[in-house]
């Protein structure tokens, strides 16, 4: 079958397109793949920087969407059920080959191209904001990196369910517009934005870009507020002076989705039943930044890197 490799770790452009032998469906869910989604991740174990490294060479991609050829008899899938899947690697084939803990039932008015985007998004802000961030009905809640994937999931979690007010901090006006369009109630760019907002306060600050914005963020938590930290997209880990947390009763708080999810599967399945209804009325949808083919793995993979996204990357076989 055809697939996607990384035999070196010289980078996204190195990144290609082959023929691999099918994965094995013994005592898996097999699938053929509609669509799969990209993240950055991918970028990372191109360059041999994230945290798990796969022996060389091998298919990358962690989520999928598509319609179920094998199963085995004990799981609840069938030949001809359309599903969404979390595979940790090897999405990015024609077919591929996913314990059955971690495939999901894709409800019928959804996309496969909407389904391969949003395990890992989706259950990340619904991780961060119910679970870790405890967000409450009418609390108000701030977004960096409000255009990207994280970002305009992390809206529209929040609007579904129970926020307040919601403001997006963007790179540029183009991206607020994206933001917006994804339900934010407004927004500021990134540039000054503490400045920028006269004073306000948030709730809950949802931040996977780290770098400088971080103490900016913490002066903006109201009394009780939680910062949640998700990523350094910027590159830079902050540090925190927690004489700060003391003096205004605020929690900065960490992130681990892939953690606490890959060690409790039933965790995941929680998480997507949650999700699924706000799926199927539309309440959760996706900003899909672009569709490419296979073929054209690298362009999507740039896309990411060089932080042109805005919303989820996807490629189909």
């Amino acid at each position: 079958m055809r697939a996607v490799q990384i035999t070196s770790l010289a980078g996204p452009e190195a990144v290609s397109v082959g023929e691999v032998d099918a994965p094995s469906g013994t005592g898996k869910v097999l699938i053929q793949v509609k669509a799969a989604g990209v993240s950055f991740p991918e970028v990372l174990q191109s360059r041999g920087q994230y945290q798990t490294k796969p022996a060389l060479p091998f298919v990358p991609g962690a989520e999928l969407a598509g319609v179920v050829v094998e199963a085995p008899a004990e799981s609840v899938f069938s030949p001809g059920d359309r599903v969404a899947a979390l595979s940790a690697v090897g999405a990015f084939a024609e077919q591929a080959a996913v314990d059955p803990r971690y495939v999901f039932p894709l409800p019928d008015p959804v996309s496969f191209e909407t389904g391969a985007a949003v395990i890992l998004n989706y259950g990340t802000a619904y991780f961060a904001l119910l679970r870790r961030g405890r967000l409450q009905a009418g609390e108000s809640v701030l977004v960096h990196g409000a255009a990207g994937g994280i970002g305009t999931a992390a809206i529209q979690v929040a609007k579904a369910f129970g926020a307040g007010r919601v403001t997006a901090v963007v790179s540029t006006a183009a991206k607020g517009e994206v933001a917006t369009a994804a339900g934010a109630d407004d927004y500021v760019q990134a540039d000054g934005f503490r400045d920028r907002l006269a004073g306000a306060t948030f709730d809950v600050v949802v931040d996977p870009v780290g770098g400088d914005r971080f103490t900016d963020s913490l002066r903006l938590l109201a009394e009780d507020g939680r910062l949640l930290v998700i990523g350094f997209t910027a590159g830079a880990i902050p540090e925190v002076r927690v004489n700060r947390l003391l003096l205004s009763n605020t929690s900065v708080v960490g992130v681990g989705w892939g953690p606490s999810v890959l060690a409790r599967p039933d965790r995941l399945r929680r998480q997507w039943d949650a999700l699924a209804p706000h799926l199927a009325t539309g309440a959760l949808e996706p900003v899909i930044s672009s569709v490419r083919p296979m073929e054209r793995i690298v362009e999507a993979l740039l896309e990411i890197d060089e932080r042109r996204a805005t919303g989820k990357v996807i490629v189909t076989p």
